[in-house]
């Protein structure tokens, strides 16, 4: 019996790491067909609306943080 909780240990273990690692496969695939169509949604001539929405607000993040590091330098 003992041999037996071994070896079922063991293949709940591997199950467990086996089932992890399928799920962060299956998560980087779907993060990389995100980038995909960020990418192209970036080259397009007309930008989506979506796009330039996100884009607008990075920037006016980015000219706010600016705007701190220049008054807390003085």
């Amino acid at each position: 019996m003992d041999e037996f909780g071994r070896n079922a240990l063991v293949g709940l273990c591997f199950g467990f790491i086996w089932g992890i690692l399928c799920s962060i496969a299956i998560l980087y695939s779907i993060y990389l067909s995100a980038y995909r169509k960020a990418v192209k949604d970036s080259l397009k001539l007309v930008k989506p609306q979506r796009y330039t929405q996100v884009l607008e607000r990075i920037l006016a993040k980015k000219a706010k943080s600016a705007k701190k590091a220049v008054t807390s330098a003085q």
